[in-house]
C-alpha cells in the first residue's frame, strides 16, 4: 500500500510513466514539494515491477512500475483522506486516453489528460460523465504556455484576416495528424463563426493533399512528420499586400512542465472536465 509523506500533498499517478513525456512529468512531480508520486503505469515489456525511480536514473523512490491501469487507479483512489483525491497525468496513446479519462472518473481520481486524439464525440462523452460523476479534468492539447499565447494571437488576428492557413510539425514518431493542438487553434479561430479561404479560382490539385485538410470553415491544415523535429506550429493569415505569421517552436519538453504542473494544482478545484490550457490559465 502506498503511504504518503506525513506532509500533505498532491497525490499523483503518470500513465506512460516510461515514455518521452511520461518520464519528464515523473521527474517533474518527484522534484516538486506539494505532489507525492503514488503510480508508475508504463506497459513496457520487462519493466514490471523495477522501482520508477531507479528505472530513470533518480533515487529509490518506492514506487514500483506496473502495467495494470486499472489496478493502479483503485489503489490510489483509496489514498488517505487528508491528501484529498490523487490525479493521474495520462501521456500514453490515442486508442487508450478515451478509457483511461473514464476509468479515471470512474474511480474518483481527477484526470490531466495530455494523450491527443480524441474525436469530438468522445470529448462530449467524457464531459457529460464527469459532470454527474462532479469529478474535475483537463484534456490539454498542449501544454506549452507559449502555446496558448499564440492560439490566443491567432483567435484575436482572425476578426481581421479572411484567409489563413495553420501548419504543424512534428517528429515522425507521432502518431496522429493533425496534431491535437493545431486542431484546438483551428478550433479557436472558429469561434468568430465565419468563413475563410474563400475560393478565388477554379483550384484542382495534381497530387492528391498537397493543399492540406480543409475543416468546414474553409481552414486548411498541413501536417509534416520528420525526424529532427519535436513541435512546431505555425498559423499564417493573409490579406492584400501582406502576411501575417505566428510561429512557436518546442525546443525542449521541460517547455510542458509549468503547464503540467498548473493543471495538476488546479485541476481538484474543477467539477467537471475542461479542453485547453486556457481553461485553467
Amino acid at each position: 500500500m502506498i503511504n504518503l509523506s506525513s506532509t500533505i500533498s498532491i497525490p499523483v499517478v503518470v500513465a506512460g510513466a516510461l515514455g518521452k513525456m511520461g518520464s519528464q512529468v515523473v521527474k517533474t512531480i518527484v522534484a516538486a514539494n506539494d505532489c507525492q508520486l503514488v503510480g508508475a503505469i508504463d506497459t513496457s515489456k520487462n519493466k514490471e515491477g523495477i522501482d520508477i525511480g531507479l528505472e530513470l536514473g533518480l533515487k529509490e523512490q518506492e514506487i514500483n512500475i506496473t502495467a495494470d491501469f486499472e489496478g493502479c487507479l483503485c489503489q490510489v483512489s483509496q489514498l488517505s483522506a487528508e491528501s484529498g483525491p490523487a490525479i493521474l497525468v495520462d501521456f500514453t496513446h490515442p486508442r487508450a486516453a478515451y478509457e483511461h479519462t473514464r476509468i479515471s472518473i470512474a474511480y474518483g481520481v481527477y484526470p490531466v489528460i495530455g494523450t491527443t486524439g480524441l474525436i469530438p464525440e468522445q470529448l462530449v462523452s467524457l464531459v457529460e460523465l464527469s459532470k454527474k460523476a462532479s469529478i474535475g479534468g483537463a484534456l490539454i492539447p498542449n501544454f506549452s504556455i507559449g502555446m496558448v499565447l499564440l492560439q490566443q494571437a491567432a483567435a484575436a488576428a482572425a476578426r481581421f484576416y479572411d484567409f489563413a492557413e495553420l501548419t504543424e510539425l512534428h517528429h515522425n514518431y507521432k502518431i496522429d495528424a493533425p496534431s491535437g493542438t493545431c486542431i484546438k487553434t483551428a478550433e479557436l479561430i472558429e469561434e468568430l463563426d465565419k468563413s475563410f479561404n474563400l475560393q478565388e479560382v477554379d483550384e484542382y490539385e495534381s497530387l492528391a493533399g498537397c493543399r492540406g485538410g480543409k475543416r468546414e470553415s474553409g481552414l486548411r491544415i498541413h501536417s509534416v512528420r520528420l525526424p529532427g523535429l519535436m513541435a512546431h506550429q505555425q498559423v499564417i493569415f493573409g490579406a492584400p499586400g501582406e502576411t501575417y505569421t505566428l510561429r512557436h517552436d518546442t525546443i525542449s519538453r521541460s517547455a510542458y512542465m509549468p503547464g503540467v504542473m498548473l493543471a495538476i494544482r488546479k485541476v481538484r478545484k474543477l467539477q467537471s472536465l475542461v479542453y485547453g490550457l486556457e481553461r485553467l490559465l
